[in-house]
């Protein structure tokens, strides 16, 4: 899975004002990602507002982009949950063969001990007909996968990396200490891809390569360049922004700031709202200020 590295981006969903997948805007985001330089896409993951698509919507969802993008980078599909049965049911039955790997979350809501997590990632993995990609993000799911159950679970043969979005510097040095070399680190906060990065992890799984793909996409060449300070500067640059993008939760920031870009509609699907127009007006002055700096055309 060499291929699955680099400037990852986590793509929302676009939507029309009726509430329906909005196609038109889903090619522009698209062609607005691969024109910037991604690396690779993971389709559906919880950025892309995956819990309020129906089955049928996800089905033409994941067909769709992979049609779209036509093998020009690897796509990850997100497929995880809470009942770990009916997440393997999912996995057995996805047969788009566009797609490199899965990214599964832990599961939510339940808080299942590291051994619960062990358990659930083994039953997916034995199943899964394609690679997983685990997603520590105890912030959204009231569980932190420890440093020693991923390294556990790195000893299966059909799991081969982790999206990390725990926000420790320490557990991600821990990662790259105990983990085998060929195990896939990605990270999973924007505000953290620079140190990330200079820990050696192996890219991103990003929420703001959906705005500045080109611009993210430099941070993790020039730091492995190294060339530190002209990194820096770009991470320096962007970092008011990654604040806006997350001020009232993702994907609300990213879809206000994709709109102001006429890429896609202000429009999610509740429970989620658009974020407030205080919060709208900071981000459009962010964005006008980014592209003086040249960031944005």
């Amino acid at each position: 899975m060499a291929e699955i590295k680099g400037n990852g981006v986590a793509i929302v969903t676009p939507f029309s004002e009726n509430g329906s997948i909005n196609w038109e805007s889903l090619e522009a985001l698209l062609d607005h990602v691969l024109k910037g330089g991604v690396d690779f896409i993971v389709v559906l993951g919880t950025t892309g507002e995956s819990p309020t698509l129906s089955k049928s919507e996800k089905s033409e969802f994941f067909d769709f982009v992979d049609r779209w993008v036509a093998g020009r980078v690897p796509l990850v599909a997100g497929i995880g949950g809470n009942n770990t049965i009916s997440v393997a049911e999912q996995m057995v039955a996805f047969k788009n063969k566009g797609y490199s790997a899965i990214l599964s979350v832990t599961p939510y809501y339940n808080k299942p001990s590291q051994k619960g997590l062990i358990e659930h990632y083994k039953y997916l993995a034995d199943r899964s007909p394609l690679p997983i990609i685990l997603y520590n993000v105890p912030g959204r799911t009231g569980v932190n996968m420890l440093p020693e159950t991923v390294r556990e679970l790195a000893e299966h043969r059909n799991i081969i990396g982790i999206k990390e979005a725990a926000g420790s510097v320490e557990q991600v040095m821990k990662l790259k200490r105990i983990l085998p070399d060929d195990f896939l680190i990605f990270s999973g906060d924007d505000m953290l891809n620079l140190p990330y990065t200079m820990l050696g992890i192996d890219g991103y799984i990003s929420v703001l390569s959906n705005v500045v793909p080109n611009a993210v996409s430099r941070i993790f060449t020039l730091v492995n360049e190294g060339k530190l300070s002209e990194a820096s500067k770009i991470h320096y640059d962007l970092m008011p922004l990654i604040r806006l993008l997350f001020a009232e939760g993702n994907p609300a920031g990213g879809k206000c700031a994709l709109s102001h870009l006429g890429i896609v509609k202000n429009v999610l699907r509740l429970p989620l709202v658009p974020v407030s127009q205080e919060l709208s007006d900071k981000l459009k002055q962010e964005l006008d200020s980014l592209r003086e700096k040249g960031y944005l055309k």
